[in-house]
């Protein structure tokens, strides 16, 4: 799902020349294109809320950090992300890389320790009607989801990809999609390695050893070692969850600014974009953590990701409609079975989220 809407996303910004948020501002009303602005800033703070709770986790495990404190410490970041900004856009890009290569030496070297069974994670792929069935197993599918596509990120791929340098003939607007449709579909493989890693990770060390109750990122941290048979396993977890936490906050820091930007039409300065986003995550991930410790940051971080899932297809349906669209696109519109796939999608997106507002709603 996310390699096709983001191959839509570079479709979108290459022949149209705007972005997701500024074809919403040019084609829909005020009283639609706001509350689609709301909509895209509630994903990026949940998105940030999920970034300092990880963060603090991170330090907390590798350092002996407080919680209580690792979260105000994650306001620091805002000085990683201007000085980044400063050197220029490749410098971010080698950063996020790094980041994610790092990540998946860390997970790499773990699933190595745990040795899977290859021939039961390969079944695992397989789609189970027992995800629909399961409430709890299809809130969990949502967060993975919704951590996975995330509705801000299809904003910020059509904005960055007008950072890269193309011609304006059809040729070589139609060579500039598949150069940057090629680039991001890699690095969407990286992110599914690292999602698989982390799900083949639990089920080879914890499943398989009957620690089914594993709930913390603290018992996973502890637990590793003794079930793993290495010291160096709980320091790569650790390791990995705080590059995580720096990953993402580059990304959400971004794409706020291109939702500001194009829905509004105001620019704010990054640093004060930065500290207000990350000042609206702080305040609930502080309160939840002094109130109820680490139980509550796991709950709290699960909820974030289900809450992008649920914004899904307020950005999904918007980018389906304009890259169908002959006027808007010219010749490079999205072909009929590519805008096909993407229905499918957003239709799959929209029945699953219907499916757990029901749940939820079942149990009240």
């Amino acid at each position: 799902m996310a390699i096709l809407l983001q191959a839509l996303c570079v479709r979108l910004g290459i022949a149209s020349g705007r972005d997701l948020a500024q074809a919403c501002r040019d084609a829909f009303p005020r009283w639609v294109a706001w509350p689609l602005w709301a909509l895209a800033e509630f994903a990026i703070c949940a998105t940030d809320l999920a970034e300092v709770i990880g963060t603090a986790i991170g330090l907390n495990l590798l350092f002996g950090i407080p919680l209580e404190i690792g979260v105000l410490l994650t306001a620091l970041d805002v000085f990683l992300i201007l000085w980044m900004q400063a050197l220029g856009f490749r410098w971010v890009e080698a950063f996020i890389v790094t980041m994610l290569l790092v990540i998946t030496v860390c997970f790499g070297i773990q699933i190595a320790m745990a040795d899977p069974d290859w021939g039961q994670v390969i079944r695992g792929f397989a789609p189970t009607v027992e995800i629909v069935k399961n409430p709890n197993m299809l809130y969990l599918a949502l967060g993975i989801l919704g951590a996975t596509v995330m509705p801000h990120n299809l904003y910020l791929h059509s904005g960055i990809v007008q950072t890269r340098r193309f011609g304006r003939s059809l040729p070589e607007k139609r060579e500039a999609i598949t150069l940057a449709t090629t680039d991001s579909t890699i690095a969407l493989m990286f992110a599914l390695t690292i999602n698989a890693s982390i799900l083949i990770l639990a089920a080879s060390t914890f499943h398989r050893t009957g620690q089914t109750d594993v709930a913390e990122l603290g018992q996973v941290y502890h637990f590793l070692a003794p079930l793993l048979g290495s010291a160096i396993a709980p320091s790569l977890f650790a390791i990995a969850l705080l590059c995580c936490g720096l990953n993402s906050t580059v990304t959400a820091t971004m794409s706020g600014q291109i939702v500001m930007e194009g829905f509004l039409d105001i620019r704010l300065p990054p640093w004060l974009r930065r500290l207000v986003t990350r000042g609206i995550a702080i305040v609930p991930a502080a309160v939840v953590t002094i109130a109820y410790g680490e139980a509550g940051t796991a709950k709290l971080l699960i909820l974030s990701q289900v809450v992008l899932s649920l914004q899904l297809p307020f950005a999904i349906v918007p980018l389906v409609m304009f890259t169908a669209d002959k006027r808007k696109m010219g010749a490079l519109i999205a072909p009929r079975w590519v805008t096909g796939l993407a229905v499918v999608t957003a239709a799959t997106v929209i029945v699953l989220n219907m499916k757990l507002l029901s749940d939820f709603v079942g149990t009240l």
